[in-house]
């Protein structure tokens, strides 16, 4: 028999009051720091055409016959280097806004409940969309980790819930935050970490922006991702009191031979150390959680390029993390979004959770 198109779900029930939860979702990781994770991860991550724009018998062939075989490893040995006890910083981070970002919710007087996804590895969208909607969530708003919007990211995240749609039979009302990456919370998060940093640390002679590249063919076809981090960059620096030549704009995380936003990250780095300048700071906006390509790829190698250039002090200012700005960022941003859906008391088996998010809510205040 052929296949059912619609998944099973729970049953109709008339009456069935409103409610009214947020899905968070970011990037993902892969699930341990192996070969044989890393390669589950990458093949899932470099299939979705959203990230690689090739034609796909072309690319599908170079990334079975070339990068899934030679990747893993290194990239293992990457992960590996960043790994901690609980797993991947990524996930730890994701996990932990997610869960304050509901007490900020209940503490604002909205007691939706707050799940994280990741686009690809576990948790995945369905799954989490599939619990909301037994839990019965009727009004879901799609709040990606991303504050400039890419095809690549935002979009891909909107793919996987318009698949887990095209197989519902009762869809839950949807709506999708596209971007914030001029939202005041977000900017005023941005300037508390560099201002925080440099209060304890000093502050270098450049402040370096890096952000996740792209091809530039990618601008060319309409994406407003490098529009959108230059916008974020400026807002920042206007924030610092920052002029021209105080701080610049990079991009990172370039893969294969095309042509990508410009400049790249390292070579920017290694040309003002070549000019004399002897301390950069570092920060990477556009990442809401520390992970591979901040920690490894900025906060190491990026680092080893510099000093072994002539530099003499890099430091890297980390991520947004579960700073408490950034936390209200998400809840202003979120608030925004569901203005004119009903925020319903959760069920009292959510309860104990919810009272557990409202202490941490409270902690991350203080």
């Amino acid at each position: 028999m052929p296949t059912p198109r619609f998944a099973k779900e729970p049953p109709f029930t008339h009456g069935q009051a409103t409610k009214t939860a947020v899905l968070y979702c970011n990037l993902g990781t892969p699930d341990a720091a192996t070969p044989a994770a890393v390669r589950r991860y990458l093949a899932e991550f470099l299939s979705d055409p959203r990230v690689v724009e090739i034609p796909r018998v072309l690319w599908l062939l170079i990334l079975h016959g070339v990068i899934l075989r030679v990747r893993p490893a290194r990239s293992a040995a990457k992960y590996a280097s960043i790994w901690t006890s609980e797993g991947s910083p990524l996930k730890i981070w994701t996990e932990k806004q997610a869960l304050l970002l509901q007490g900020w919710l209940a503490e604002r007087g909205h007691p939706v409940a707050v799940r994280h996804a990741m686009r690809y590895g576990q948790s995945a969208i369905a799954s989490q969309l599939d619990a909301l909607k037994a839990q019965g969530a009727t009004r879901i708003l799609i709040l990606p980790a991303y504050p400039q919007y890419s095809a690549t990211t935002t979009a891909s995240v909107f793919d996987a819930v318009y698949a887990w749609a095209a197989r519902t039979r009762a869809i839950p009302e949807l709506r999708f935050v596209n971007h914030y990456h001029d939202e005041a919370t977000y900017i005023e998060a941005l300037v508390k970490r560099v201002r925080k940093f440099w209060q304890v640390n000093g502050r270098g002679e450049r402040l370096v922006m890096s952000f996740h590249g792209l091809p530039q063919r990618n601008l060319q076809l309409g994406d407003p991702y490098h529009c959108e981090c230059l916008k974020t960059a400026r807002l920042l620096a206007s924030r610092l009191g920052l002029g021209k030549d105080d701080y610049m704009v990079t991009f990172q995380s370039r893969l294969g031979r095309a042509k990508w936003l410009e400049p790249y990250t390292e070579p920017s780095l290694v040309k003002l150390a070549r000019a004399g300048v002897k301390r950069v700071d570092v920060v990477c906006p556009g990442f809401t959680s520390d992970c591979l390509e901040t920690l490894e790829e900025i906060a190491m190698e990026a680092k080893a390029a510099f000093l072994a250039a002539g530099g003499k002090q890099f430091e890297y200012i980390p991520c947004l993390n579960d700073q408490s700005e950034w936390i209200n960022a998400l809840c202003t941003v979120s608030l925004k979004h569901m203005q004119g859906w009903p925020t319903q008391p959760l069920d009292v088996a959510d309860e104990s959770a919810n009272t557990k998010n409202r202490a941490m809510a409270m902690g991350a205040k203080q």
